[in-house]
C-alpha cells in the first residue's frame, strides 16, 4: 500500500443502525418501562440464539410466506454444513425453546424476550434490516383471557409510555377447518376479479390467498372489501372464543374495532390476532402484532398446546415516544467531579469512589488529548453532562480535607437554600451529604437510577 494512499473507511450496513449515546435513555427508559409492566403480570424473560437452524422457520412461518421467500439471512454453515439463519422473527425459537426443555411440564408458562430480528428488506423508516422486538409468549394457556390479558398489557405498557394515539384493532381467523372452507370461496372469488389482481396477489393467489386481504395497493381495496369474510365462516366454539375476548376488553374498558381483513403473516396463527397501529408513522403504522398460534407445538413435533402471543417493533415505538412531545432526561450522572492540581486529582478520584459505594452515578473528570482542562472548561463539561451538582476539589480543597459542592440545577440549588450556592463539605461526610442532597428532596428531577449498596 502506497503510504500516502488514505485508509478506506468501513461504514455499517445499511439497514442495520448504531443507537448512540444521545439516544440511549430513550432506550434505557422503554426498556425499563416493558420490563416492569412484563414482571407486573408474571412473565418471565427468555433468551434464545439469534442463529437458528432454518427448518425451524421455513416450517413455523410457512415456506410461501414473504418472510421465508425473500427476506430470510439465511446461509450454509462452512464448518459443517448445517442450514442456518438469523432470526427473523422470535417466536419460533422460544417455542423451539420451551418444548426442547420441556418448559411446561409443570404447567402453562408466561415468557417474555427483546433482542434483535433480521429481514433483507428495503430499509425505511422504522423499518431495518436489523431491528428490535420485545415480545410476549403464553405457552399452555387456551382461554380468551389470556389473549385479552396480553393486549391489556400492552394497553398498560402505551399509557405508561405516555403514547396517545395508538389504537386496537382485532379479528379471529378462526381453525384449520374453517380457514380451509373461507380460502376455497376466497380463490374462487378472486380467480373471478383475476384482472383486477397485482403481481403479488396473482403470486400468492393458490399459495397463502389470505395475505391478499392485507395488501396496501389502493387499486385493490374496493376488491378486498367485497371479498368473503371470514368471520362469517366461525363456527360455533371460534365465535365463543373471540366473543370471550371482546368481553373481557369491554369490562376493562379497552377500546378497539374488528377489521374482518387483519390477518397475520406467518402461517401458525388461529382464531385471535390482533394489531396496535398508529398515524402517525404513515404506512409503517403497525407497532405491536400478535394472536393466538395453537398449531405452533404441534409444528414442532410437541403435543398439541395452545399459545398466544404478540411482538412490539421497538424503534416505531420509539418514534412515537420522540413524537409525544415529552421531554426525556439525559443526565448522564448525578455529580460531576473537577479537580485542579495533582493532589487533587488524587483525592477526586477517593471522592468520586466514595460517591460510587454510596450508590451516585459519578463522571470523574479525566484528562483528554489537550490536556486536563481548565477550571472553566470542566464546568462547562460538567454542566453539559446534565449533573445535579459539581463536587470541586483544588488544592485549598486538598489541604482542609474537604471538597465544594456546587448545585448546577435550580432544584438541586433549592435543597441547598439557593440556586448555585457553593458549599464546602468534609470529604468524610461528602458521601452522605451527596445522597441527602440528592434522594432527599422528591421534587429534584435527578432520574431514577439511584440505588444503595446494601
Amino acid at each position: 500500500m502506497s503510504e500516502n494512499k488514505k485508509t478506506e473507511k468501513i461504514v455499517g450496513i445499511k439497514g442495520m443502525n448504531d443507537v448512540l449515546p444521545a439516544d440511549a435513555p430513550l432506550w434505557e427508559l422503554f426498556e425499563n418501562t416493558v420490563q416492569t409492566v412484563l414482571k407486573s403480570y408474571g412473565f418471565q424473560q427468555i433468551r434464545t440464539p439469534i442463529v437458528e437452524a432454518t427448518a425451524l422457520f421455513s416450517r413455523g412461518l410457512g415456506a410461501v410466506t414473504d418472510i421465508v421467500e425473500k427476506e430470510m439471512y439465511s446461509f450454509t454453515d462452512s464448518l459443517n454444513g448445517d442450514q442456518l439463519t438469523l432470526r427473523p422473527e422470535s417466536t419460533a425459537g422460544v417455542v423451539r425453546a420451551a418444548l426442547e426443555h420441556n418448559l411446561t411440564y409443570d404447567g402453562p408458562k408466561r415468557l417474555w424476550y427483546a433482542g434483535p430480528m433480521f429481514r433483507h428488506e428495503r430499509p425505511q423508516r422504522g423499518r431495518y434490516r436489523q431491528f428490535q422486538q420485545v415480545g410476549a409468549e403464553a405457552i399452555g394457556f387456551a382461554g380468551p383471557d389470556i389473549d385479552a390479558e396480553l393486549i391489556m398489557l400492552c394497553q398498560r405498557l402505551w399509557d405508561d409510555l405516555g403514547l396517545q394515539d395508538v389504537r386496537l384493532e382485532l379479528n379471529s381467523i378462526g381453525n384449520a377447518e374453517e380457514r380451509s372452507r373461507h380460502r376455497a370461496d376466497l380463490i374462487a372469488y378472486f380467480e373471478a376479479h383475476a384482472a383486477m389482481l397485482d403481481a403479488d396477489a396473482q403470486r400468492r393467489l393458490h399459495s397463502n390467498p389470505l395475505r391478499i386481504l392485507d395488501t396496501k395497493n389502493p387499486a385493490m381495496q374496493e376488491l378486498v372489501n367485497a371479498a368473503p369474510k371470514l368471520l362469517d365462516y366461525l363456527q360455533a366454539e371460534s365465535l365463543a372464543h373471540f366473543e370471550g375476548v371482546q368481553a373481557i376488553l369491554r369490562h376493562n374498558n379497552v377500546p378497539f374495532s374488528i377489521n374482518p381483513r387483519l390477518v397475520r403473516g406467518m402461517d401458525y396463527y388461529n382464531r385471535t390476532v390482533f394489531e396496535w397501529v398508529t398515524d402517525q408513522l404513515g404506512s409503517q403504522g403497525t407497532v405491536c402484532g400478535g394472536g393466538r398460534y395453537d398449531p405452533l407445538v404441534e409444528m414442532f413435533g410437541g403435543k398439541p398446546t395452545p399459545a398466544c402471543g404478540f411482538a412490539i417493533g421497538v424503534e416505531r415505538i420509539l418514534e412515537l415516544m420522540k413524537a409525544s412531545g415529552e421531554r426525556f432526561a439525559v443526565n448522564q450522572c448525578d455529580v460531576y467531579v473537577v479537580h485542579q492540581s495533582e493532589p487533587a486529582q488524587l483525592q477526586a478520584s477517593v471522592a468520586a469512589e466514595r460517591l460510587r459505594d454510596a450508590g451516585l452515578d459519578v463522571v470523574l473528570h479525566c484528562a483528554a488529548a489537550g490536556g486536563a482542562g481548565s477550571f472553566k472548561a470542566q464546568m462547562k463539561r460538567a454542566d453539559a453532562s446534565g449533573a445535579a451538582f459539581a463536587v470541586i476539589i483544588g488544592e485549598d480543597e486538598v489541604a482542609k480535607g474537604m471538597v465544594s459542592v456546587k448545585p448546577l440545577r435550580a432544584a438541586a440549588g433549592a435543597e441547598s437554600g439557593a440556586a448555585g450556592v457553593q458549599s464546602s463539605v468534609l470529604l468524610e461526610d461528602l458521601a452522605s451529604y451527596m445522597v441527602d442532597q440528592i434522594v432527599g428532596g422528591d421534587e429534584h428531577d435527578h432520574g431514577d437510577h439511584v440505588h444503595y449498596r446494601h
